[in-house]
């Protein structure tokens, strides 16, 4: 068996990408057009999808005839990006790895030839690569069982269809870039957490790095203790448009002081960056502390990786200037973490997308003109 040794706790495989003569189906297509799917690999396939792995094809073949028996099996739409034709395999996996964004320590290749597998290990050696004879059995391994599982999760593969799909549109529009978001008719809804989200919060502070302003994690019991706090707002923003939902995409952690709003996290998914979500959930907090009639400090630690999350923040209005609502504020609990201050001002709204978010302040805090000369 030449699959790859991996970690005591191995990254989750987040794509599987298959071959099809003798891995996902018995048989070879040019020699026998009506080749066999076992139901065991059926099985797996539909299990994975439910889990939130993408799945991919790369195979030798050519990509009309593989096609249509995929579709023929009932099979095609579990599959993104494939790839069926006749060069390098892994260049083919380098390049589903490439549009999907994803590290290639995430994805994993399966193939009932040990020379492919080879070729695939020697230029991508990050991609863990398994034997046909293991198919059967992957659902049972870690790598291939993420440890929370969500509603987004679920339909990972139809969102990032869609995502395809609205890409596609994307390039093709002749236009300014603000018409085109206009046209998506985006939808960006903002909530108090439930308990049942909770498990969706998590898992978007574990996924999202480049669009964390701290890379804080918080936990499943510690966001559970905070949604029975009542000086705390964990609140979950989903988006979505005309082409469908793109799922949870930012989650929001505040702390209510009397005079100073604290943003404690803000992390938003790095899919929806273009679409304006970060700064439509900074302007929208920063109407609510100005009706609020009060400051906003927000937490911000630097990683090799989120500095797009400072540029928004600095964006927004958020500075180093000092002020004196700081000592309502408990020292950071984490290193290296800043605190910017906004004074905040109101908001007109977006002109690309339509906000629905229920007011969370209601009238004013006495105070307010205070509030504002501090």
């Amino acid at each position: 068996m030449t699959t790859k040794s991996v970690p005591a706790q191995p990254v989750t495989v987040k794509c599987l990408v298959w071959d099809l003569d003798n891995t996902l189906w018995q048989g070879t297509l040019l020699e026998d057009g009506e080749v066999v799917l076992a139901e065991t690999i059926r099985d797996v396939i539909v299990e994975l999808d439910s889990r939130g792995i993408l799945q991919s094809i790369c195979s030798r073949n050519d990509h009309d005839p593989a096609w249509a028996r995929l579709q023929a099996l009932g099979l095609a739409e579990y599959f993104v990006l494939p790839e069926i034709g006749w060069g390098r395999k892994s260049d083919a996996v380098r390049r589903i790895a490439e549009q999907l964004n994803f590290a290639q320590g995430t994805i994993a290749f399966i193939d009932d030839q040990p020379a492919e597998r080879a070729e695939v290990n020697y230029h991508l050696p990050e991609v863990r690569c398994y034997p046909a004879e293991v198919a059967a059995t992957l659902t049972g391994l870690s790598e291939f069982s993420p440890a929370v599982s969500t509603v987004d999760s679920r339909r990972r593969r139809e969102m990032y269809q869609a995502g395809f799909r609205r890409d596609a549109e994307r390039t093709e529009f002749d236009g300014a870039d603000e018409d085109f978001l206009r046209s998506l008719e985006l939808v960006l809804r903002i909530g108090r957490a439930t308990e049942e989200e909770l498990s969706r919060v998590e898992e978007l502070t574990l996924r999202t790095s480049q669009m964390n302003a701290t890379g804080v994690h918080y936990s499943d019991a510690t966001l559970r203790a905070l949604l029975r706090d009542p000086k705390h707002e964990v609140l979950v923003a989903a988006m979505s448009d005309r082409f469908g939902p793109h799922g949870a995409v930012g989650v929001i952690l505040i702390e209510k002081h009397a005079t100073v709003w604290h943003l404690k996290l803000l992390a938003t998914s790095c899919r929806v960056v273009s679409f304006g979500a970060g700064s439509t959930l900074l302007a929208w907090l920063g109407d609510q502390a100005y009706r609020a009639g009060v400051h906003f400090v927000a937490d911000f630690r630097a990683t090799d990786r989120n500095r797009m999350m400072e540029i928004a923040y600095r964006f927004a209005g958020f500075d180093d200037e000092s002020c004196d609502c700081r000592a309502a504020l408990p020292a950071p609990e984490v290193e290296g973490v800043e605190r910017l201050h906004l004074l905040p001002a109101e908001w007109s709204g977006s002109a690309t997308t339509r906000l629905d978010a229920p007011d969370f302040i209601g009238a004013p805090a006495t105070g307010l003109e205070a509030a504002r000369r501090s």
